[in-house]
């Protein structure tokens, strides 16, 4: 298993890459998928981080580096795929009642514009968080098996 948190940053991120690429086309644009893999991506970076023996802040600091690549990765994505749909804002023929969003705001216009924040904004952002959170926990996990481990050999 220790295998696996040696592999090549590169290759990783590789790995990373082609995992979120394929979890934005199963969710069709809408990165539900991406946000929910900040979890194992998260568990991930903190193992790896614990295993090669930097101090806290070192690992802080490397989780938080590698969370925001992974977030920004999602961002491109959604830009890429929402930033041309968004251009019907400026088209005074657009019919954004039958787009195929879901009315959220109850005005089509103002739930199209909410929609595209959501998807382009909020999406990477929540990414992010689930990834920090999954290294915190992962992290005191692994602090307090440390602990326990320690106390034991006492």
């Amino acid at each position: 298993m220790n295998k696996v948190f040696t592999i090549n940053k590169k290759a990783g991120f590789l790995a990373y890459m082609i995992i979120d690429t394929f979890l934005v086309g199963i969710g069709m644009g809408v990165p539900f998928f991406c946000i929910l893999l900040g979890f194992p991506v998260g568990w991930y970076l903190a193992e790896r981080s614990f295993l090669s023996g930097k101090n806290s802040k070192d690992i802080l600091s490397f989780i938080l580096k590698y969370s925001i690549y992974t977030s920004l990765f999602t961002f491109m994505w959604m830009v890429l795929i929402w930033g041309p749909v968004s251009m019907m804002l400026i088209d005074p023929g657009a019919d954004f009642a039958n787009f195929g969003i879901p009315m959220i705001l109850y005005d089509p216009k103002i739930s199209f514009v909410g929609w595209i924040i959501l998807m382009v904004f909020i999406s990477p952002f929540l990414q992010l968080i689930t990834t920090i959170f999954a290294s915190n926990v992962t992290l005191w996990r692994i602090s307090r098996n440390v602990r326990v481990i320690d106390e034991g050999e006492k």
